[in-house]
């Protein structure tokens, strides 16, 4: 993939690690413009079967999303009122980035307001800063309603009670209170974050890509009743533990030292060695 047709996005590629940095001048509003190059973007990472994990940062380090261009919602309230659609493209934008076999991190350094908000809800993690990450659902205080999936990926993360009053009370919710009600992964110093989300990538990028794929596969069968998510860990397990790349794995990680005390006592490091061969 060229990944060459962005303006208001900046793409970095590190083999199978894509960085789009946004860079909307001048505070990050979601435009019509920049929700297009976002939507293209999902698209064409979906289509890249090299792309193992995608980064969402921004060249603002006091915004990252601010929120959906407001200008833009008063023309279309202007307009002829179309029919109701049960998923529009924004919709299916964020359940894009929700559902490709890319791994994705939202990097939230600033703000992210709104349809910005919304967007980073539908990433796999979202990691921000202390004393600079805000959160804000500011549509019920100008007379609508978080329509981008907000109202229902909020509740899902924070629990319904802490989304009522984070989204109608238009509050901002700080990255401390963020991370202890489930909203951001972690809360981390300004000058640690980035060297925390590239060494997670990193990670993430250097394990047999079929499994991280299928075990993020799994992990979204979760939202189905149990019996059923159930099912589908059993097929997706069956399907690695056959391959030979789980058998070379797996060999490599007895003879390093796994399932012996000392292994065990540092299997993350233990993990990652094995990751390098």
């Amino acid at each position: 993939m060229a990944y060459d047709t962005y303006t208001l996005l900046h793409i970095s590629r590190d083999g199978p690690i894509i960085t789009a940095t946004v860079d909307a001048p001048p505070i990050n509003i979601i435009t019509l413009a920049l929700y297009g190059e976002l939507a293209q973007l999902a698209i064409e990472l979906e289509a890249d079967p090299s792309a193992l994990v995608f980064v969402l940062k921004s060249a603002d380090p006091d915004f990252f999303l601010a929120h959906f261009d407001v200008a833009a919602l008063i023309a279309i309230a202007e307009g002829p009122q179309g029919p109701v659609e049960a998923a529009n493209g924004y919709h299916e934008m964020c359940n894009r980035f929700q559902t490709m076999n890319t791994v994705t991190i939202a990097q939230i350094e600033g703000r992210v307001g709104g349809g910005g908000s919304e967007l980073s809800m539908s990433f796999d993690m979202r990691f921000g800063v202390i004393g600079k990450t805000i959160i804000n659902q500011m549509e019920v205080p100008i007379g609508i309603l978080p329509g981008g999936t907000g109202t229902q990926r909020m509740p899902r993360l924070i629990g319904r009670a802490r989304a009522l009053e984070v989204i109608l009370g238009g509050i901002d919710m700080d990255a401390e209170t963020a991370e202890r009600w489930g909203w951001l992964n972690r809360a981390l110093a300004a000058d640690e974050i980035d060297a925390h989300v590239s060494a997670l990538a990193r990670r993430i990028a250097s394990f047999p890509p079929e499994a991280v794929r299928l075990a993020k596969q799994s992990i979204g069968a979760s939202a189905l009743p149990l019996a059923e998510g159930c099912n589908v860990e059993t097929e997706l397990f069956q399907t690695l533990l056959f391959t030979d790349a789980a058998r070379t794995k797996m060999a490599r990680f007895l003879e390093l030292g796994g399932q012996t005390r000392e292994g065990e006592l540092r299997v993350a490091e233990l993990s990652a060695e094995v990751a390098k061969d």
